[in-house]
């Protein structure tokens, strides 16, 4: 009885340690996901209503500058592989001054007229 119990473990261990590495990891989304088709149709000059109506409210409004709406992404895959995104829309008199995007390339980051182009570097600074 004792060996078949003995033998049982031998059995069951390694299997288990191989079966461990077979777990699922579930994607974990947070934020407001963007698609490039929303944020390319942003322009300088748009209400804050119509920011709204094309990317949704903000995850995390800010209380301390309401001239601006941050939408932030993250994207983990459960391997380790993980995909951040920022949107900053800036306003002024409740108007679309300049957007700002995390992502290189994107189309949303425009400079307003006559202001000069802005990077994701200068999220923090003020308008």
């Amino acid at each position: 009885m004792r060996t078949v119990t003995h033998c049982t473990r031998l059995v069951l261990i390694p299997l288990l340690a191989l079966f461990a590495g077979c777990l699922y990891r579930m994607e974990v989304q947070q934020g407001n996901k963007l698609d490039e088709s929303q944020v390319s149709q942003l322009q300088t000059g748009m209400t804050r209503s119509q920011v709204q109506y094309l990317l949704g409210t903000p995850m995390v409004p800010d209380a301390f500058n309401r001239n601006r709406l941050d939408y932030y992404y993250c994207l983990d895959d459960g391997h380790g592989e993980q995909l951040t995104r920022r949107l900053t829309v800036w306003f002024s008199e409740d108007k679309v001054l300049r957007i700002e995007d995390s992502q290189p390339g994107s189309p949303a980051n425009t400079p307003a007229a006559g202001q000069p182009a802005t990077t994701a570097s200068a999220a923090g600074a003020a308008p």
